[in-house]
Formats: structure tokens, sequence, C-alpha cells
């Protein structure tokens, strides 16, 4: 989808899912999530299918990861946008596990934030 996105085309679901090999009702899920959250357009009928709203260098990993599996951070304390406290954490401020679990979500999101779509999609073409 993201290689088509200068041309306009746009791409049916059933396409995706034969070409990579996964099942059509797990793949419109996956892109319902994505639509829902402005990254993917879509239109029904002739010449229908889902299309990027935005150039793929514009659509930062992270998002994907967040809207498709949830928090990036290992733990509920730790989470940027799914924040829980810990249920049997006595002193949140004094945890040694958080500390680490905050290196881990800090050095994952440096990542994730600093790669994008284009990225995914140029490691993806045969060189």
């Amino acid at each position: 989808m993201g290689k088509h996105y200068t041309s306009g085309r746009r791409i049916l679901a059933k396409e995706i899912a034969e070409h990579y090999h996964i099942s059509v009702k797990f793949l419109e899920a996956i892109l319902l999530e994505l639509r829902n959250a402005g990254i993917l357009g879509s239109r029904k009928g002739k010449g229908g299918g889902y299309y990027l709203l935005k150039p793929p260098a514009e659509v930062p990993l992270s998002k994907i990861i967040r809207l498709t599996d949830g928090p990036i951070s290992m733990l509920t304390c730790t989470s940027l946008f799914f924040y829980e406290p810990c249920a049997d954490c006595a002193a949140e401020a004094d945890c040694k596990i958080r500390e680490v679990a905050l290196a881990i979500r800090d050095s994952t999101l440096a990542v994730l934030d600093q790669k994008t779509l284009a990225d995914m999609i140029l490691q993806a073409e045969p060189t």
C-alpha cells in the first residue's frame, strides 16, 4: 500500500492478504484500526480499496505498533498512553524494576519514533 501512495492506487484487503499469505478477516481488523486512526482511507465499490492518507514518511512505526499491538512499554506503570499502576507495587517511585522498564521503553521509542512506514517500504524492496 505504501509503495502505491504516490500513484493514488487503492488496494483491496483480499489482494494484500493473498500477497502476504494472511487471513483477510485478520487483515481487515488491522486495516480498520489504521483507518479509524486516520492513517488509511477506504472506498467501497468499483475502484475501491484502501489507501494511505499521509505520505509513508509521515507515519511513525510507534503509532502503527500502538494501534495494532497496544502499549509499547513492557509494564503498565511505564506506559505513556496506557498507564495503570501496578497492583502489587508498594512504592512506584522506589521500584527498581520500573527504572529498568522506563529505560527500555525510552530506548524502544527512540527507535520506533525515528523509523517510519517509508523506511519499512525501502527495506522491503529488493536491492
